[in-house]
């Protein structure tokens, strides 16, 4: 038996996949299935200008530190979506506070940060 996690629509689950021998099929059998832990979820947002995804993709970096002054224009983080790298700016000036982290996954209209 051999132990994998898989993420399907955003969610994890741990899987066990038994092995089967050369002379059977070798598609693989699910065993169990259990929910992974997860992160537990940011606050909710009250003040500030949000910042979304505009379309799908995964949060390949984040510019600034957490709490970093931005300017407006400024590149805040880079969200990969299609094999392209595509630079999210500062709507405006303010604080930069991220709500994805790096290597996580976001749909369109998702909260990424907020510049207050």
């Amino acid at each position: 038996m051999r132990n994998f996690i898989v993420t399907i629509d955003g969610k994890q689950y741990q899987v066990g996949v038994e092995e089967v021998g050369a002379s059977e099929s070798v598609a693989p059998v699910v065993t169990s299935v259990k929910t992974a832990p997860t992160a537990p979820a940011k606050p909710a947002v009250t003040g500030g200008t949000k910042v979304n995804a505009p379309m799908p993709g995964m949060i390949k970096a984040l510019k600034f530190d957490e709490g970093a002054q931005v300017k407006k224009g400024d590149v805040i983080l880079v969200l990969e979506a299609m094999k392209m790298d595509n630079d999210i700016t500062a709507p405006c000036d303010g604080t930069v506070s991220y709500k994805v982290t790096k290597g996580s996954n976001v749909d369109t209209g998702a909260l990424m940060a907020v510049i207050g």
